[in-house]
């Protein structure tokens, strides 16, 4: 190790050799794609580190997908206990303790950043706990320490962006809902994109009165029109208030404790908590990028090439930080695929079409392929398939909750290039699916495969009459 010595810095790179390196392979950030890159790489034999300020795991196993789920199961409760009477069960009291969640849900990433710590052990990846800094294009500042790396990988993720108005100082991200201190009563949550709808399902499900403010003329842009109609008008149904074309202005705390939220058509909305989810951005702050010459694009997205490679040959970026596609499997893939073609010596482009998505929305969203608006402007004339229908578990328990179901199909090719799912289960339909699109199935072999009745699913491969095209 090079230990604080500020002269290294002023060091011409081309004094070095590869042998001078600490390491051959340097990852800032041990989120998902971080780790599977010092993974994959050390087991080609590379000599790797890695280093993290926070827990490892990042944004997903921390503060993102798998407590959010956790939450969302949760929320699901209520609903499970008034439709079991539907089935003939009786249901006693109930109570629910947002203390004993938090308490299990935070044993739960315990153990989830235990299994990542010793992932990066098992692979003999050094583990630096602290903020990494890159002093130029091959060192890295780790507190008063100084290490050199012959090509360095940025897997730094994303964070929350909040706007500034006055009272902001009252306003939390999605980052500190998975730890108030206590649940509030009433909640305005500030956005119309998949994390404010998540958590308004969650809040709204756990029998917090949610108003949900988005400046948009409908929740989820960009997501498939009858997606997001659908959604809307199940959130709707579901008690949750979704105010359309209005932005907060001001948050004012009460002498009494509450909050005002004032919004730019003079509504005043009186409330408990506001939570702000009004999107995420690179998290490029006190990287040091200009140092090391790295280019980042407006947004503060790092910009990268096929293969996660940088304007600096030797340096790389996977995942959010890239702003491509904010998936965690997404940045798992470009993790392995940048080891593979650096270390592994299996040259691997990434491919980002076709990736699915899931929305834990209540009911979920999930999705894969384009929108009916972007196929048209890819692919000319479609056919679109469209059904929606009430749920066989419904029809006993009386819920007026209705599942959407989507195919669009580009007729020339009668290639199927997008399949959208609003309703139970959503997800888990979608993963298998999605194998289907990223084969380049058509429409006639949907309608060759049998369907498993009586399911939801079935009606993917039932659906004969195009309601367009």
């Amino acid at each position: 190790m090079i230990s604080n010595a500020l002269s290294v810095i002023y060091i011409s790179e081309g004094e070095f050799s590869v042998s001078d390196y600490d390491y051959d392979l340097f990852v800032i950030g041990a989120g998902s794609g971080g780790v599977r890159a010092a993974r994959i790489a050390a087991a080609y034999g590379a000599r790797v580190a890695i280093c993290e300020e926070s827990r490892v795991g990042g944004t997903c196993v921390i503060r993102g997908c798998v407590p959010k789920k956790l939450f969302s199961y949760a929320a699901h409760f209520a609903e499970e206990f008034e439709d079991a009477a539907g089935y003939g069960w009786k249901v006693g009291p109930s109570s629910f303790s947002w203390k004993r969640l938090i308490e299990n849900k935070d044993h739960e990433i315990d153990r989830l950043n235990k299994i990542y710590l010793r992932l990066l052990s098992d692979a003999n990846v050094k583990l630096y706990p602290v903020h990494g800094k890159l002093v130029d294009s091959h060192h890295v500042q780790l507190g008063e320490d100084i290490v050199g790396a012959e090509k360095i990988l940025i897997a730094t993720g994303g964070w929350p962006w909040m706007p500034e108005i006055p009272g902001s100082e009252h306003v939390f991200s999605s980052n500190e809902a998975f730890h108030l201190q206590e649940l509030p009563r009433r909640m305005v949550i500030v956005g119309g994109g998949y994390i404010a709808c998540e958590f308004a399902g969650i809040f709204n499900g756990l029998g917090v009165e949610v108003v949900q403010v988005y400046r948009g003329e409908q929740i989820l842009r960009g997501f498939d029109d009858d997606v997001r109609t659908s959604l809307a008008r199940e959130m709707s149904t579901k008690g949750i208030q979704i105010c359309l074309h209005r932005n907060v202005t001001k948050v004012t705390r009460d002498a009494d404790g509450g909050l005002d939220v004032e919004l730019d058509d003079a509504t005043v909305l009186r409330t408990d908590a506001v939570m702000s989810a009004t999107g995420r951005v690179p998290n490029v702050r006190k990287l040091g990028l200009e140092a090391a010459g790295v280019h980042v694009q407006a947004g503060g997205a790092i910009a990268v090439n096929e293969y996660s490679v940088t304007n600096v040959p030797h340096i790389f970026a996977v995942g959010d930080v890239t702003n491509r596609v904010n998936l965690t499997p997404v940045a798992l893939m470009e993790g392995h695929a940048f080891a593979d073609t650096e270390f592994g010596d299996k040259p691997s482009p990434v491919n980002h079409d076709f990736i699915p998505s899931a929305v834990f929305t209540h009911p979920q969203i999930a999705t894969v392929g384009y929108s009916e608006k972007d196929a048209a402007s890819h692919f000319g004339r479609l056919e679109i398939f469209r059904s929606e229908f009430t749920p066989l578990k419904h029809t006993l328990s009386g819920r007026e909750e209705k599942t959407m179901m989507k195919l669009i199909v580009q007729a020339a090719t009668d290639k199927v290039v997008g399949l959208h799912v609003v309703g139970m289960d959503a997800a888990e339909i979608v993963q298998g699916f999605a194998i289907a699109l990223k084969s380049g199935l058509t429409k006639q072999q949907f309608d060759c495969t049998t369907g498993i009745h009586p399911t939801a699913a079935e009606e993917l491969v039932t659906m004969r009459t195009a309601v367009q095209g």
